[in-house]
């Protein structure tokens, strides 16, 4: 259902896709319903602040940072585009560590990278992901070595990174809980994956968003993690897709987030049918039709 879904929806939304998708099997071992170019190293873009929280929660769990640590957030730091710091249109508040990782994953927060880069500089981003076994996920430096473009990585890997976050082998099982603590909140992203859901159905969904677009057309990621009624694991997705039309569209109306909606009701569905037979069926909505051929 799921591979037959994606292929569907692929092909309507264009552009090039490259993607993973795993389900836990009855023996509780993830099985992998989906492959994609798994291994095609392609601009993360939004979704990478995944690998950098990551590197920053490493620190704190090293005890080289603290959560509660604060620093000035000053005029020349704030970036535009997503996020909220930019708003505010007057600055020079202490923020916390974990109220910029807070905003750098609920909403996307592009100033909040600079925070990142501020206690992990580019260089030691990548050594902590190379030192945890990711091979091609990386940041992009630049002169600034508190500053980088936000690089690489793999549908593989990030898929493998959500993995273990949601077994919390990724860093010390108290942060995993504070990022798939944010990635689950219900005032996150919802046009892709959890549009079709109910609130209590989006928070068993831990998710990351990330568009943009290059020479070769428009970008739309999201890669996350489902969880089962019980809490544990249920299913792990990366969806890339890029070389998409639409360049200006970041709405709920880009042919390609709404492949994500299909995919991610039909994704929730298989788990819940793995669970129990009839839920899919007593609980399954209206069927999502994209419009305008999308």
């Amino acid at each position: 259902m799921i591979r037959a879904t994606y292929r569907q929806q692929k092909a309507q939304a264009g552009g090039v896709w490259h993607s993973h998708i795993s389900m836990l099997d009855s023996a509780n071992t993830p099985r992998t319903v989906l492959e994609d170019g798994a291994d095609h190293v392609i601009h993360g873009y939004s979704v990478q602040k995944l690998a950098v929280a990551t590197a920053v929660m490493d620190k704190v769990d090293r005890g080289e940072l603290r959560l509660d640590q604060k620093l000035d957030l000053t005029a020349d730091i704030i970036l535009g585009g997503s996020g909220i710091y930019h708003l505010q249109t007057v600055w020079g508040d202490d923020i916390t560590i974990a109220n910029f990782l807070t905003a750098m994953l609920l909403v996307s927060d592009n100033t909040a990278v600079r925070m990142c880069g501020r206690v992990v500089p580019a260089l030691e981003i990548n050594e902590i992901l190379a030192a945890k076994g990711f091979a091609q996920t990386r940041v992009e430096p630049v002169a600034n070595p508190n500053r980088f473009f936000l690089g690489v990585t793999t549908p593989r890997e990030m898929h493998d990174l959500l993995w273990r976050l949601a077994r919390k082998t990724l860093l010390s099982p108290k942060s995993c809980d504070f990022l798939l603590g944010i990635t689950r909140w219900l005032n996150g992203y919802h046009d892709g994956i959890r549009r079709n859901m109910s609130s209590d159905e989006r928070s068993r969904v831990a998710t990351k968003y990330g568009a943009d677009f290059d020479e070769r057309g428009a970008a739309r990621h999201e890669a996350g993690i489902m969880f089962g009624t019980d809490g544990a694991p249920a299913l792990v997705y990366s969806l890339f897709a890029d070389a998409l039309g639409d360049l200006d569209n970041y709405g709920a109306t880009h042919p390609a987030v709404q492949a994500h909606a299909v995919l991610g009701r039909t994704m929730f569905d298989a788990i819940s049918q793995a669970a129990d037979p009839t839920a899919a069926a007593r609980h399954r909505p209206i069927p999502f039709t994209p419009v305008d051929g999308g």
